[in-house]
Order: structure tokens, then C-alpha cells, then sequence
């Protein structure tokens, strides 16, 4: 049978893993189901910047690619994971 001092030296090492837990894991995974939520929500006509910084207005939906038409009328095509955030016309012509 185990002694005290067994349970005493494992006791750290599981406070640890449920210190990770709470303060990197489970804060990680709610930011990906809300970035997840914000993509499957795409819709045409929105406004949104990528991951590289390109402004611009949707005009395409694929299931997991849209094509993107900038100010200059350019229309280019990205995957859908490369969406950082939906942004107002405002953001954009600061941009």
C-alpha cells in the first residue's frame, strides 16, 4: 500500500497539469469555437481582413474557400481558416 509521502510527490505534478488546463488549454480552445462560429457565419457582402492584413468586401462562398474583392476591384481567392475578423466599412477605409 502506498505511503503519504507517495500521494505527497504526485500531488504537485497533478496540480500542474490542471494549472495548464485552465490557464492554456481550455482558454485556446474557446477562442477556436469562436473563430470557428465567426467564419461558418461568412456571409456575401461582409467585410473582413485575413491573416496577412488584406482588407476587403466577400463576394464568393465556397464550403471552405471565399473570393475577396479589394478597393482596387482585384478579387482573390483564400481559404476560409485565413479570416481573422469581420470588419466595418469604417476599419476598412482606414486600412
Amino acid at each position: 500500500m502506498p505511503s503519504a509521502g507517495a500521494y505527497a510527490s504526485v500531488l504537485p505534478i497533478v496540480l500542474l497539469i490542471v494549472l495548464f488546463y485552465f490557464l492554456l488549454i481550455r482558454p485556446q480552445k474557446k477562442q477556436e469555437k469562436k473563430d470557428k462560429a465567426m467564419r461558418d457565419s461568412l456571409v456575401v457582402g461582409d467585410h473582413i481582413c485575413t491573416i496577412g492584413g488584406i482588407v476587403g468586401k466577400v463576394v464568393k462562398i465556397d464550403e471552405d474557400e471565399l473570393v475577396l474583392e479589394t478597393s482596387g476591384g482585384t478579387r482573390m481567392r483564400f481559404k476560409k481558416w485565413a479570416i481573422r475578423a469581420v470588419t466595418t466599412e469604417q476599419e476598412e477605409q482606414k486600412a
